[in-house]
């Protein structure tokens, strides 16, 4: 992660930083997120049903892929210096483009695209997150993220 005072924040907009590394979706993820969120429909977890679709085997749940987010943006989002806590303010855009088949690799790309202060102590920052499927030209998923940073 990336920490920046806050007064050169803007100075990031619209400008890639350094990617997440590689992060392998395996079936055992893919089947505990599957038991978390009590979705367990076939083609997430049934390696033989899923086979006879067009994917060919099982997919990780897009909101699997989305709550990933989270912990790429530690790797590779933008912080203000002097942050004591950041909370999810929520997204103002997502889209799923492609499924990502398990045993995939996928990685993130952070764009900042706007910071806010909402009161003295508080930014809020808009990042793009893409989520690139290795080996694939369309991404998993592209996601507008708003994180809200307390300051000391």
């Amino acid at each position: 992660m990336l920490a920046v005072r806050k007064e050169e924040l803007s100075d990031y907009i619209d400008k890639p930083l350094d990617p997440s590394a590689w992060l392998t979706i395996d079936q055992a993820m893919i089947d505990t997120f599957a038991d978390a969120t009590r979705d367990h429909q076939f083609i997430h977890v049934d390696k033989e049903k899923a086979a006879q679709t067009p994917f060919g085997t099982t997919i990780a749940h897009g909101y699997l892929t989305l709550s990933l987010i989270s912990s790429f943006l530690e790797e590779c989002g933008i912080v203000p210096t002097g942050t004591v806590m950041a909370i999810n303010y929520g997204s103002d855009k997502v889209r799923f483009l492609q499924p990502v088949k398990v045993d995939s690799e996928v990685r993130a790309h952070a764009v900042l695209m706007s910071v806010q202060e909402k009161m003295p102590g508080q930014i809020l920052l808009k990042t793009k997150m893409t989520v690139e499927v290795k080996g694939e030209d369309t991404p998993a998923l592209v996601a507008e993220i708003l994180g809200l940073f307390i300051l000391q």
